[in-house]
């Protein structure tokens, strides 16, 4: 992103501007930079057509509103937003701001910060403290905002600042869904996930942006289970955080590389799949509350969780204006976050029993196979040591077929449904599909590898 700032100083040598927010914060940490952001005094859209001009990228507005403008690189590489000096100085447009730590000014051309609410000094006491009580009123999204910062920087935010966040917390609920989504993205993806969530619960924004998961909390569950649904959630998301960082230590050294990279996919909404994999673990159990009964000798149990939360999270996810993909992926990871434990007792699973579930696990096999995994070592109630290792073990054999899954998938057919049809007599129609279902199970077991196998599966399953 250095090129950016550095392009930005380059066409605007002759412009009065500073560089705000992030960047100045970021390199006051030692922290690599990110986003660039410049305060203009004068003709916002001049400036960012002449920075687009000397760079050779394109340049378009943000906001008619606020005259905000970006600026990106030709290849993409690096984006700069320019925003119009506010109140008539820069001391007065830094007063405007969320947090002191974003309040920090440097002019693009050089020279000493202008920091009129000491923004560095909070940096190095580690500190997240408001710039004015109008903060939080102002725009009730830096009360989501507080927790952001507090995750991925490490600030602890000040008594004052706390207070005065809480007050406002309820108003988040007015918030439009693709701003809350936003910044929960960056809670969610942070190191730091369950401190910002444990921060977002203590401010009420977690009531008031995701009630479902609040209403998790005191919701206990049998004897199989040590923590109640809140906490036992936020269990499998550490553990699906700790996988990220060393898949080995649920799936061995043979699978961590490829497990390492299939997370890093970028997927949809600016996240990772392991970001993705994430919002899985937040709502796997989330229609819990809903499903919850009680059987003979007051034993617990939630039937039907998995599909009644498959529509809760994706409800959840509507609500944020999240993709189409996103709501279906998290979708289908509540839906068959069960489906693997069911198999534990039949293990080893024979071939096709593995091709029964990955079919079954529609879109992704690989993603809910790590998530079950993270599940089961999350829930350590009565026989938890001996169920673990059970589970961990058909997890790990089925991790390599289902990373293999897609290759499957895409392998040309042995034979055509036209041709199967005409084989066999038949007319095409709705009989043909299970018995190319047959036809696949069978390749995917070893038991045929050519048409006419493709054919005799066929005619055995029509005729059994």
């Amino acid at each position: 992103m250095s090129a950016g700032l550095d392009a930005a100083r380059a066409a605007l040598r002759d412009q009065q501007a500073w560089l705000v927010g992030g960047a100045v914060r970021d390199r006051l940490m030692g922290r690599p930079l990110g986003d660039i952001d410049l305060v203009v005094a004068g003709d916002v859209k001049a400036a960012a057509r002449h920075l687009a001009l000397s760079a050779g990228g394109p340049a378009f507005p943000l906001s008619d509103e606020f005259g905000a403008w970006r600026v990106m690189a030709p290849d993409r590489s690096w984006q700069v937003d320019l925003c119009p000096l506010r109140d008539g100085s820069i001391d007065a447009d830094l007063g405007l701001r969320d947090f002191t730590v974003n309040a920090i000014a440097e002019p693009l051309d050089g020279g000493p910060l202008h920091d009129p609410h000491g923004g560095a000094d909070d940096l190095a006491a580690h500190r997240l403290r408001m710039v004015d009580a109008r903060a939080f009123p102002d725009d009730p999204l830096r009360v989501l905002r507080l927790a952001r910062f507090a995750c991925e920087l490490g600030l602890a935010p000040d008594h004052a600042t706390v207070t005065e966040a809480r007050a406002h917390a309820s108003a988040l609920d007015a918030v439009a869904g693709e701003r809350v989504f936003a910044e929960l993205k960056r809670v969610v993806g942070s190191d730091a996930a369950l401190d910002g969530l444990e921060l977002m619960d203590d401010l009420g924004v977690t009531d008031a942006v995701l009630p479902e998961l609040r209403a998790l909390a005191g919701v206990a569950q049998n004897r199989f289970h040590h923590l109640d649904v809140y906490d036992h959630t936020l269990a499998v998301l550490q553990a699906v955080i700790d996988l990220e960082r060393d898949p080995a230590a649920l799936f061995g050294a043979a699978h961590a590389p490829a497990i390492t990279a299939w997370l890093a996919q970028p997927f949809a909404d600016e996240l990772t799949r392991g970001q993705a994999l994430r919002f899985g673990a937040l709502l796997h159990d989330i229609a819990k509350p809903a499903t919850r009964t009680f059987g003979e000798g007051g034993f617990v149990g939630f039937p039907g969780h998995d599909r009644a939360g498959a529509d809760l999270a994706r409800e959840i996810l509507t609500r944020l204006r999240a993709s189409e993909r996103t709501r279906t992926h998290v979708a289908a990871l509540t839906r068959h976050h069960l489906r693997l434990g069911y198999l534990v007792k039949h293990r080893p699973l024979p071939a096709r029993a593995e091709h029964a579930y990955l079919l079954a696990c529609e879109s992704v096999p690989v993603d809910v196979t790590l998530l079950s995994a993270c599940d089961r070592v999350a829930t350590r109630g009565d026989n938890a040591g001996p169920s673990i290792a059970a589970h961990l073990e058909l997890a790990r054999a089925t991790i390599g077929p289902a990373l293999g899954w897609q290759d499957h998938r895409d392998r040309a057919p042995l034979v055509r449904g036209d041709v199967l049809a005409r084989a066999l007599g038949i007319t095409p129609g709705p009989q043909l599909g299970p018995l190319l279902a047959e036809v696949d199970a069978a390749r995917y077991a070893g038991e045929i590898d050519d048409e006419a196998g493709a054919v005799a599966a066929a005619r055995a399953a029509l005729t059994s």
